[in-house]
């Protein structure tokens, strides 16, 4: 049987909302508010309470998600039990004529599988209670209803409540602006907690994030010691029930207000730093709207040039996660330098460590004294904390912190100093941990460095802004990199079976902490524009799919072409270098050609077709995305869309329809098909080795005797077919189409050029 809740005037049963592990710090705050029969369940605690008591937990818990008056509770299995349970409240006693309604629902059983269809017969037997009486039924409003139902089924019983507040109270409404996976502001109020924060037994307490990306954790920090309520953030709307009480919720705000007085006293700061601009510039806006800006202070900096302005009490950070290809060394290292600057500038105070890879705590270097198990989002985490002091650091770090401290002249007298370093890109390096490279790691380096001395003269030489500086010389470091201007793009190509995982992490995070040492000390370039990728086969339209993160556009120049460069969000950047010498001769022979370039990509030969004076071009390419690349950078250039067309469309399919018109139309085509592909966007399955006879003679019936088809590909086991040699006129182009960056790959593409 169905029992339903008495009159408000009585102790009312609440079930508070929160996300799961932090379940006990919501009944810590339940209790202190004066909750009493406080239950802990997952993910929320149960307690019986007064009105009054619901309205501080809706104006002060930094913890919870949604204060459930529960109205009814039982079993259910069937639809007609969930319609009978529904119907036993008396719903008339919680909405007035006119309002309206939203229904919220979660869990199931075996004969009630779908959530909308349980909110759906709750509505309908609240309803039909409203027609059997004789009123206005209430309707359905799910943008900003008058009352939200929450359900839930679980080990068939359903717990039926109203929330009081009508929102989710994690929301403060401060971040309107939020850079990529914020923490959510009741996780990082909780990870303050359990950090011990507020420091109550600090006269000045200093909070400091380097990696603060849009600052929820330092804010949040300040709202707490502040003793700014939550609410008055936020803003303590109620739904409109008929039971609320205005008197006590004027009350609870009123001691609210006399709390955030007191708090005003509070004598600490608070710093923040973060290698992206954009975050920072989120998180000074979202501050501002805090209304605590004036306690935080924002720079944008790398990880190794952060340094705290005063000596932190309490480091907290949540470092980023390794979510895309490539991005755990990258990750790995990152910990490394955060361990490195824990060492370096926060001896003697506390730290705090959000992660979803605990093991990665060892790479600070520093011992935790106390781990707790927490949830971001549904991603099992947890929080390291660390008291920072000789003893908690590692052994083999305990030397060179001290002397990193002598050498970077961190002690806290000279605070000013590391500001004004920290401020200065040309003194960056001097905040830079000791890089400890092994043996092959040093080796590598000295490579990277006589590369950069040969290979960098030639290209700023031949005017060459990209170019390849390394191509697997070394087997056992088996990575292709490239410049681009001022951003490297480091490629690993996949280890053989035979080479364990942790084996091919090691190195490859030893070459990539050997590549960034390099770059900073020969050419200035900062870590945060290095990008590591590690490569394996695409399949169908996967290279076309974004990767997980959405990476920084710049642009490059190649002779007088200019291109739209992304190293980060697809699995190439935007340029193939190894075509550099084909796109240069295409463009000093293009002069009032019609042009055809198949397989565009980001159409850049034709960028360069088009600088070189032809008289119209077409490029194909059966990718949306592409296309919008190469209009980008026809527009960079300056170059007609009316002259120079895009079209999106299967190649085979392009050409097939051309054969049907027949005629001269080019004069000049450059054709350059993947090794496979196999798209679904397109019926056709390309195989360069067997179909290129057919490619070529399509492309040749569309020149003239004098036109020219440049064919190149970069299958490595490709056999040009010999009838084609005795039927035209063919020119293996192929050595001379290979760059001097490109000598140590010879294979890296074939060309030829066909005529009639």
């Amino acid at each position: 049987m169905i029992n339903s809740t008495q009159q408000t005037e009585q102790p009312l049963a609440l079930f508070v909302t929160c996300s799961k592990g932090l379940e006990a710090l919501v009944e810590q705050e339940m209790i202190a508010y004066g909750a009493i029969k406080v239950r802990q369940s997952v993910a929320g605690v149960f307690c019986s309470t007064t009105i009054e008591v619901a309205y501080r937990a809706i104006m002060f818990s930094r913890l919870c998600n949604r204060v459930i008056l529960l109205l009814a509770e039982g079993p259910v299995l069937t639809a007609e039990d969930l319609y009978n349970s529904a119907g036993v409240v008396d719903w008339s006693d919680h909405l007035l004529p006119g309002q309206t309604l939203a229904i919220s629902a979660a869990g199931g059983t075996e004969h009630l599988i779908h959530t909308q269809f349980i909110a759906q017969k709750i509505k309908d037997a609240i309803v039909d209670q409203f027609r059997s009486k004789g009123v206005p039924r209430p309707d359905v409003s799910k943008e900003a209803p008058d009352l939200l139902i929450h359900a839930v089924i679980k080990k068939d019983r359903l717990s039926l409540g109203i929330d009081l507040a009508g929102a989710s109270l994690h929301r403060r409404h401060y971040r309107t602006e939020q850079g990529e996976a914020p923490l959510k502001e009741t996780l990082a109020a909780a990870l303050l907690m359990r950090a011990g924060w507020p420091q109550t037994d600090v006269v000045k307490p200093v909070l400091y994030d380097p990696m603060c990306g849009s600052g929820t954790l330092l804010i949040e920090g300040v709202l707490m010691a502040l003793d700014i309520a939550p609410g008055l953030v936020r803003g303590s709307e109620l739904t409109r029930w008929p039971h609320h009480d205005a008197a006590a919720m004027e009350r609870v705000r009123a001691e609210a207000l006399t709390r955030k007085e007191a708090g005003a006293q509070w004598q600490g700061r608070a710093f923040g730093s973060d290698v992206d601009a954009r975050a920072i510039g989120f998180a000074r806006r979202n501050a501002h709207r805090a209304g605590v800006a004036d306690y935080i202070e924002f720079v944008e900096c790398s990880i190794t040039e952060a340094v705290p302005p005063v000596a932190p009490t309490l480091v907290i950070c949540n470092p980023p996660y390794a979510e895309r290809l490539g991005e755990q060394t990258e990750v790995e290292l990152l910990y490394g330098e955060l361990g490195g600057l824990l060492r370096r500038h926060a001896v003697g105070a506390r730290a705090a460590i959000f992660t979803a890879k605990p093991e990665w705590g060892k790479l600070l270097g520093i011992h935790s004294h106390k781990q707790y198990s927490l949830f971001n989002g549904a991603l099992p985490a947890k929080l390291l904390l660390m008291n920072i002091n000789t003893d908690a650091i590692y052994q083999k770090h305990a030397r060179s912190a001290t002397q990193e401290t002598i050498a970077d002249g961190a002690s806290s007298d000279n605070a000013s100093t590391n500001a004004a370093s920290r401020q200065t890109p040309q003194n960056s390096s001097q905040t830079h941990a000791p890089v400890e490279l092994d043996a092959g790691a040093q080796m590598f380096a000295n490579r990277l460095r006589k590369n950069l001395k040969t290979l960098g003269k030639w290209a700023r030489q031949q005017g060459n802004e990209c170019y390849r500086l390394y191509d697997a010389d070394m087997p056992e470091y088996a990575f292709a990199i490239d410049c681009y201007g001022r951003h490297i793009h480091m490629q690993e190509y996949k280890a053989p079976l035979s080479v364990g995982e942790e084996d091919a992490a090691l190195r490859r995070r030893q070459a990539y902490q050997a590549l960034c040492l390099v770059m900073a000390q020969e050419l200035q370039i900062p870590a945060a524009n290095i990008v590591l990728k590690v490569r394996e086969r695409q399949r169908g339209n996967e290279q076309y799919k974004p990767l997980q993160k959405e990476g920084e556009d710049f642009v490059v120049n190649e002779g007088p072409a200019r291109f739209i460069i992304n190293l980060e969000r697809y699995l190439d950047t935007g340029l193939f270098l190894d075509h550099r010498p084909i796109r240069h001769w295409i463009r000093e022979h293009a002069e009032g050609c019609r042009f055809l370039n198949l397989f565009c990509y980001t159409a850049s030969v034709t960028v360069h077709a088009a600088l070189g004076g032809a008289h119209s071009s077409t490029s194909v390419d059966m990718s949306r995305t592409y296309l919008h690349w190469a209009a980008r950078n026809f527009e960079l250039n300056e170059i007609d869309p009316r002259t120079h067309q895009l079209v999106q469309m299967d190649c085979l399919k392009y050409l097939e329809q051309l054969s049907r018109t027949g005629g001269e139309q080019f004069d000049l085509i450059f054709l350059d098909p993947p090794t496979f592909s196999n798209s679904k966007s397109t019926e056709n399955v390309l195989d360069v080795q067997r179909d290129h006879v057919g490619l070529i003679e399509q492309c040749l019936a569309l020149l003239p005797k004098d036109g020219l088809l440049i064919f190149s590909n970069n299958n490595r086991r490709f056999k040009l077919d010999e009838g084609l040699q005795e039927k035209y006129r063919i020119e293996d182009c192929s050595q001379a189409s290979i760059d001097r960056d490109f000598t140590r790959n010879q294979k890296i593409h074939r060309t030829w050029f066909i005529r009639h």
